[in-house]
C-alpha cells in the first residue's frame, strides 16, 4: 500500500506499507501471507475476481488485534496514519471524522479488493501532464486525486475518498475555456472581490449553456421542418465556429502563461500555509461537496490555480477553503516487485491451484 504523507505535507514522498506477500515454491506450490497488523506475517488467501481485479483475505485476524484492545489499536493507527496523537488534535469535528475513518477501515482489514488503476492518456495540448496528485482536504487529511483532460474540461477524480465524497467521484471540474483574471495582490486579499469575479464567470457560463440549449432546439426544429436532407443552417455553423474559436483562443492563452503573484484571500482556510506565492494561470471550476454518506451532493463554484507542472490548487468558494495538490512521482515499484505480466501470471497459478 502506498499511503500519502502525513497531513498537510503534500510535497513529501508517499509511504510504503506491505499488505501481503506470495511465496512461489517448487512444483507450482504457493503460499499467501497477510502482512497486516503488528504480529508478523500470517496465513492469508488470494482470489481472482475478474479482469484487473483480485481480493485478499486474512485467515488469522487475531494477528491484527492488540493486547490493549480497540483503544490501543486506534492510537497506533492514528500515529501511523496521521503522525500525531489524539491529544494533538483539538478540533472536535476533526476528531469525529478521524474516528469515523478508523471504524470504517478497520471493518475491512481482513478482506480487501484491489482494482488496477489506468492512468489517463497524455496529449501535447494538455495544460500539464495528467496523473496522480496528493491533495489536502481539510479535516479529512490528504487524499489521492487523478487529474485528466477532456478537451475544454479537466477533471479531478478521487482515487481515495472520505465519509463525505467517496472514491470514484469527480471532486473538481475545471473549465479551460474560462480563464480567470485575478485582481492585483492587494485586492486579491479581499475575499468578496474574488467571489465577485468567480460568480460573474459562473453567470456567464450559465448563459452560454442556455444559449447552446436554445441553438440545439432550433437546429432540431429546422431539421424536422426540412423537406429534404440538407446541411445545418448557416446560423448554426457560425455559432459553432464562434464557439470553437473561443476554445482555440483559450488554449493559446493556456500555453503561454505568465507568472503572477498569488496569495489566499483573508478568511480562506488552508491546511498548508506553505503554498506557492506565484501562479501561472487560473480557471473557473466547480467542486463537489456533500454531507456524510454522500448525501445531498452539489457542485459549487471555485478557482483552479495552476502553480507549476507539479502543483495546483483549488479554492472552494462556498466552504472558504483551499486545497493544495502535489504530483505523485513514485514509480510504484520497489526493487523486488515483479512486473505486471509476472504478477498476473502469479495470480493465474494460484487460481489454478485453488481449482
Amino acid at each position: 500500500m502506498y499511503l500519502p504523507p502525513h497531513d498537510p505535507h503534500v510535497d513529501d514522498p508517499m509511504r510504503f506499507k506491505p499488505l501481503f506477500r506470495i511465496h512461489l515454491m517448487e512444483r507450482k506450490c504457493a503460499t499467501v501471507e497477510c502482512m497486516y497488523g503488528h504480529k508478523g506475517p500470517h496465513n492469508g488467501h488470494i482470489q481472482i475476481v475478474k479482469k484487473d481485479e483480485f481480493s485478499t483475505k486474512c485467515n488469522q485476524t487475531d494477528h491484527h488485534r492488540m493486547s490493549g484492545g480497540r483503544q490501543e489499536e486506534f492510537r497506533t493507527w492514528l500515529r501511523e496514519e496521521w503522525g500525531r496523537t489524539l491529544e494533538d488534535i483539538f478540533h472536535e469535528h476533526m476528531q469525529e471524522l478521524i474516528l469515523m475513518k478508523f471504524i470504517y477501515t478497520s471493518q475491512y482489514d481482513n478482506c480487501l479488493t484491489y482494482r488496477r488503476i489506468y492512468l489517463p492518456p497524455s496529449s501535447p495540448d494538455d495544460l500539464i501532464k495528467p496523473g496522480l496528485f496528493k491533495g489536502t482536504y481539510g479535516s479529512h487529511g490528504l487524499e489521492i486525486v487523478m487529474l485528466s483532460f477532456h478537451g475544454k474540461k479537466a477533471k479531478g477524480t478521487k482515487i481515495t475518498g472520505d465519509p463525505n465524497i467517496p472514491a470514484g467521484q469527480q471532486t473538481v471540474e475545471i473549465d479551460l475555456a474560462h480563464p480567470l483574471q485575478l485582481p492585483d495582490i492587494e485586492n486579491l486579499r479581499d475575499f468578496s472581490e474574488l467571489s465577485r469575479i468567480v460568480l460573474e464567470v459562473q453567470e456567464q457560463v450559465r448563459r452560454e449553456e442556455q444559449e447552446e440549449e436554445q441553438r440545439q432546439e432550433e437546429d432540431d426544429r429546422s431539421q424536422q421542418a426540412a423537406s429534404q436532407a440538407a446541411s445545418k443552417p448557416l446560423g448554426t455553423e457560425g455559432a459553432e465556429g464562434e464557439e470553437t474559436a473561443v476554445g482555440v483562443e483559450g488554449t493559446t492563452q493556456n500555453k503561454a502563461p505568465a507568472s503572477q503573484p498569488f496569495v489566499l484571500p483573508m478568511g480562506v482556510i488552508s491546511r498548508n500555509e506553505d503554498y506557492p506565492r506565484t501562479c501561472r494561470i487560473c480557471f473557473y471550476g466547480t467542486g463537489l461537496i456533500a454531507g456524510h454518506g454522500f448525501t445531498s451532493p452539489e457542485r459549487t463554484p471555485g478557482v483552479f490555480v495552476l502553480f507549476d507542472d507539479d502543483r495546483f490548487g483549488f479554492i472552494w468558494l462556498e466552504l472558504k477553503s483551499f486545497s493544495l495538490y502535489s504530483r505523485i512521482k513514485v514509480s510504484f515499484q520497489n526493487a523486488q516487485a515483479p512486473s505486471r505480466e509476472a504478477f498476473d501470471e502469479m495470480l493465474k497459478n494460484i487460481q489454478s491451484l485453488a481449482t
